[in-house]
């Protein structure tokens, strides 16, 4: 019987950085925005390819936020990433590298755990923030897409598309591409009932699923080739 509960509801430059990463912070203790200065840096968004990129994808994976290899091309995975340091921070989620992204580079802000032992995925519904945590410490942030807080019909029932808070274990997980009634789900972790860690094609910066946690799907591949989602794992949802 399939399960599956939930689909989109809505379709440094080179030389380093001057700052070192803090330990942990909130997004009111996020940096102020750099003031932009004509023809100091060019903007960086998705398309771009060469140095410039590799050093911000190089600064990202330093801070925690997984995008993968540091290949100098400006992907999914690189605007993922953005995304995801544009959260912690506090800033406009656009996904482009800019001056009020730099800053946030320079800074390195970095969200703190709320569990102390094991290995624990937790999800910021108010960041819209996955987290893999061990042992208390965070290490890896990325951005994902939960409840949208929507009304929605299925199989003749009204709900609403809300990703409930709570403490979960993955139950059962699908390798490939899990069809259900609102859709197909890739490689799903299912934690609550037919809700799942997901990927899929869309993850916007802002809540937009049926109820499920989204992450791209390079992101899940990832997860699950690198064990960070097998049966038993826990699930915080704070």
């Amino acid at each position: 019987m399939r399960i599956a509960a939930c689909v989109a509801l809505a379709a440094v430059t080179a030389g380093g950085w001057s700052a070192a990463a803090h330990a942990a912070t909130t997004p009111s203790a996020a940096p102020p925005a750099a003031p932009a200065q004509s023809g100091e840096q060019p903007l960086l968004s998705r398309g771009d390819s060469g140095p410039e990129v590799r050093e911000v994808e190089r600064r990202l994976k330093e801070l925690g936020y997984w995008l993968g290899p540091a290949d100098g091309e400006f992907d999914v995975r690189t605007s993922q990433a953005v995304f995801a340091l544009q959260k912690a921070a506090g800033i406009g989620r656009d996904g482009i590298v800019g001056p009020n992204t730099r800053a946030a580079l320079a800074e390195g802000p970095r969200p703190a755990a709320s569990s102390s032992s094991g290995e624990v995925i937790e999800v910021d519904l108010d960041r819209q923030l996955l987290l893999v945590v061990r042992d208390g410490e965070v290490r890896h942030i990325l951005n994902t897409s939960t409840g949208s807080g929507a009304t929605y019909t299925s199989e003749g029932q009204t709900k609403v598309a809300v990703t409930p808070t709570g403490e979960y274990g993955i139950f059962r997980r699908v390798d490939g591409w899990d069809d259900g009634p609102l859709g197909s789900l890739y490689r799903p972790v299912y934690f609550n009932g037919g809700i799942a860690v997901h990927g899929y094609s869309s993850v916007p910066p802002y809540p937009a699923s049926h109820g499920c946690v989204r992450v791209s799907i390079p992101a899940m591949d990832w997860l699950w080739t690198n064990g960070h989602a097998t049966n038993g794992t826990p699930i915080v949802v704070r």
